[in-house]
């Protein structure tokens, strides 16, 4: 089970450091360390030769310090700080890793980098070896001032990068959800062809075997009568070759994902589809009972009970081959449509093989156009009851 996302780590947020963005740190630096360093370097190159190269030698440490600033931001900070109570140069070192912490935006070592830069540069100003051309108040404002200034920048850098990279997050997380969406409906695409392949074909496929099979067990058979059933069964197959181009040859409307090309049922096929199946051998009892005196079913909806009755009789032909099936119909544009299919529950062997799916189908159709379609035995029948709103 995953935990809780972990919290946003500032160091998370800094960009990558390329070599021209180090060198130009570094150029930063050198020429601030060289500015205060400058104050003190003629007395120390005539009078305190020892301290000029002391401050060379903490000053370029302190630059080669500061390269792994990132890798321990707080400890690098508070040791550069430390070399620049004593040398000039390394003030700009000491400067760059102060902003360093600070864009990490903590609390404690904010205060704590900065007291102590602070203080190390009143030291160097109090104790080096030039003469102050002011008050001590002077400088103390102005490495308050230049503190202050320098931890502002830095969490005004962090707080900044954090924000682009939050944006970026989102900006990723979106485009990442874009392509689910897609992915989503491509899926749902295809498993709607594929239930719409199942309705055309399982219907006429069942017809196919049923016909073949009595065909086989047929010995008394003319050759006129082999083959009017031969060409009945070549009939079929073309019917389901002509009907499953019109699958896969529609497009889609884009607003609703109904289909738009190609002839579809409607409710007024219904009729047609219950003398096929009569025609078929099957003993089908129908009744309408649909008030349509205000206008006639939708084409949604007149399309999705054509698939479920269609269902219901390659069910029941596939598993109650000879049985009585009674479909009914009753409803009106402000209560809707009911339908019921039962057929009496089939032992036929060799029935065609099937898994359900079909039903399944049905059942995620109707609930689609926001109806309800439920199935199961009843006894010793099968029953397919549901209902389906006029205006879906």
């Amino acid at each position: 089970m995953d935990g809780p996302p972990a919290r946003l780590r500032a160091e998370d947020t800094r960009p990558e450091l390329t070599p021209f963005r180090h060198a130009w740190r570094l150029a930063v630096c050198l020429v601030f360390g060289l500015v205060v360093w400058s104050q003190a370097t003629a007395n120390e190159w005539n009078d305190h030769r020892a301290i000029f190269w002391g401050e060379v030698v903490l000053g370029v440490a302190a630059f080669v310090l500061v390269v792994f600033r990132r890798r321990a931001p707080v400890t690098v900070a508070a040791i550069v700080a430390v070399m620049s109570a004593f040398s000039g140069l390394a003030s700009g070192p000491a400067t760059l890793s102060a902003v360093s912490v600070a864009t990490l935006r903590r609390p404690l070592p904010i205060i704590g980098i900065g007291l102590l830069n602070f203080a190390c540069a009143m030291t160097y100003t109090l104790y080096a070896p030039f003469d102050l051309s002011g008050p001590i108040w002077v400088s103390v404002v102005i490495n308050l001032v230049t503190n202050a200034a320098m931890m502002g920048w830095g969490m005004y850098l962090g707080s900044r990068r954090e924000l682009l990279w939050t944006l970026h997050q989102r900006a990723s997380r979106a485009e990442a959800e874009q392509e689910l969406r897609v992915a989503q409906g491509r899926s749902q695409e295809r498993e709607r062809i594929a239930r719409e392949m199942h309705d055309v074909l399982a219907h006429r496929i069942t017809q196919i075997s049923m016909q073949s099979a009595a065909l086989a067990f047929r010995d008394d058979l003319e050759a006129d009568e082999l083959r009017a059933g031969l060409g009945e069964i070549q009939g079929k197959s073309n019917e389901a070759i002509n009907e499953l181009r019109g699958v896969l040859g529609v497009l889609r409307d884009q607003a609703t994902g109904e289909l738009v090309d190609g002839p579809q049922p409607t409710y007024s096929d219904l009729a047609a589809l219950v003398s096929e199946s009569r025609d078929n051998g099957l003993h089908v009892e129908f009744s309408d009972r649909v008030d349509r005196s205000d206008g006639e079913v939708p084409d949604v909806v007149g399309r999705a009970l054509y698939r479920i009755i269609q269902e219901g009789l390659t069910n029941a032909t596939k598993h109650a081959p000879g049985a009585v099936v009674r479909i009914a119909l009753s409803g009106s544009p402000a209560d809707g449509i009911d339908f019921q299919i039962r057929n009496p529950l089939g032992f036929a062997v060799g029935s065609a093989p099937g898994a359900g799916l079909g039903l399944v189908g049905l059942s995620e159709r109707a609930e689609l156009r926001g109806g309800t379609l439920v199935h199961g035995r009843e006894g010793t029948t099968f029953v397919l009851r549901g209902w389906i709103p006029w205006s879906t």
